[in-house]
């Protein structure tokens, strides 16, 4: 009997069998775990196989990853930027999610997702090594309203980049931030459009310039904002799709004196040669009202006289899928962007852990010029078990007496299991020399490298 619930288990469809059946065979395993032990059965893969046909009952799907780093870090920096508190060796948790979803109906949906909070051991209130906080990274609900609009309430992430796969190992130039409010979707054949009412923000996690800044001046981009968002992209063929964006950002006034709107434009498109070549490329230009080039929480403290309200920034991609090359595939892209612009300003870092993350933008000044950053990305899947990745990563920021800098990294990853992977990679950012001495300690000189070993577990 043990051996027929053993192969039961293993022969059980858990999309289709029903609860009750599920719960007959959990009840089998608890009562015959004496003999399927006996029999050499790993009674404990048969409860995390039950655990697994569980996390299915009444529609619940419940799914995770964990990822431990161990950086190994150094450079000619006083302390490396590239761990928590500037040491230079950190042992760290740098993700752990939760992903909780349920099917309501045939049309409607939940999905929620949570985080822990402190990244490094001993930064917890209550005793060493706790981690403090668990906080909900995203909560929302999905439904479809009459005329086949789809409707989305709660927390989400706005990231139209993102949505459009105008990014790759790096960030937006502009989004990637959550939001708290509604999102509307419509298609009409070849034609969509989403838009987007939103608050609370959070700027202050959201965007790299605001350095050494008052909770107060948090507080105004975090919450004193309604954020207005709109899409609308035209898609003819499996080839090519185009669009045009707008995001609108108004100050409610309450928290501080003065203007201190802002907006920000976007125009995009992607052309497909073949489906392993793909040329893509977006404009974006913003519109700042003057209160905000004169705020601490925004001219910070790289600050050289930035004035200009009306800043632009562009990029172009040439993506080259594994496919045509066999045994690389390659990503080039070329970015310039107006030092005021308001964005993400860190688009290549290397990410070890957020605030403390070495990146070629570290010397981004705020000024009236403009940067040019190169990047191009080389990863290699050799087969099931491996893969790896090169990366080069450059910065001219337009400036006299401030060098270039330069960044550059390899890795080398093993899938251990479907669930289980392990990645060695080292990454290095060269800030070059006379930074400092030119525009004061603000700035960085010299290297900054880490090497890190990640244990990746999805569950």
């Amino acid at each position: 009997m043990a051996s027929v619930v053993a192969r039961a288990l293993v022969a059980v469809d858990a999309e289709k069998a029903s609860k009750q059946d599920l719960e007959l065979l959990k009840k089998l395993v608890m009562e015959f775990k004496d003999e399927l032990d006996a029999l050499g059965v790993k009674v404990d893969k048969i409860d995390k196989r039950v655990a697994v046909l569980e996390d299915r009952l009444g529609g619940w799907k419940l799914s995770g990853q964990f990822w431990f780093d161990a950086n190994f870090a150094g450079g000619d920096q006083v302390f490396s930027s590239y761990t928590e508190s500037g040491l230079d060796t950190d042992f760290q948790k740098d993700r752990f999610r939760l992903t909780l979803q349920k099917q309501i109906s045939d049309t409607t949906s939940f999905y929620a997702q949570f985080r822990g909070g402190s990244e490094a051991a001993g930064a917890g209130s209550s005793g060493y090594g706790d981690i403090t906080a668990f906080n909900i990274r995203q909560i929302y609900v999905d439904t479809v309203l009459p005329y086949d609009i789809n409707y989305r309430v709660g927390r989400f992430f706005l990231d139209f980049e993102g949505d459009h796969g105008l990014y790759v190992d790096n960030d937006a130039i502009f989004g990637d931030y959550r939001v708290d409010g509604f999102q509307f979707s419509k298609n009409w054949g070849s034609f969509s459009a989403k838009a987007v009412v939103g608050r609370n923000t959070g700027f202050d996690r959201s965007y790299t310039w605001y350095d050494d800044v008052t909770e107060e001046d948090y507080d105004l981009f975090a919450n004193g904002y309604m954020n207005y968002a709109l899409d609308l992209t035209w898609q003819p063929n499996e080839k090519f799709f185009a669009g045009i964006n707008g995001n609108w950002f108004n100050e409610d006034g309450d928290l501080v004196d003065g203007s201190y709107n802002f907006s920000t434009y976007s125009v995009y498109a992607s052309y497909n040669f073949t489906p392993a070549i793909a040329l893509q490329g977006l404009y974006y230009w913003q519109d700042i009202d003057e209160d905000i080039l004169k705020d601490p929480a925004v001219a910070h403290k790289r600050n050289l006289g930035g004035t200009e309200d009306s800043p632009k920034a562009w990029k172009a991609t040439l993506d080259i899928k594994q496919d045509l090359l066999k045994f690389t595939a390659f990503r080039f892209e070329y970015m310039q962007q107006d030092n005021t612009f308001l964005g993400v300003r860190d688009p290549y870092s290397f990410g070890v852990d957020s605030g403390t993350v070495a990146s070629i933008s570290d010397n981004m000044p705020w000024n009236n010029g403009t940067s040019k950053l190169f990047f191009v990305y080389a990863d290699q899947k050799w087969n099931d078990k491996w893969s790896s990745y090169l990366r080069y990563q450059q910065a001219d920021f337009d400036t006299n007496g401030l060098d270039d800098a330069k960044g550059y990294g390899v890795g080398v990853t093993y899938q251990y299991t479907p669930a289980v992977a392990f990645r060695l990679a080292y990454d290095c950012v060269d800030y070059g020399d006379g930074n400092i001495a030119n525009h004061g300690d603000a700035f960085k000189d010299g290297k900054d490298h880490v090497f890190q070993f990640r244990t990746a577990i999805n569950f």
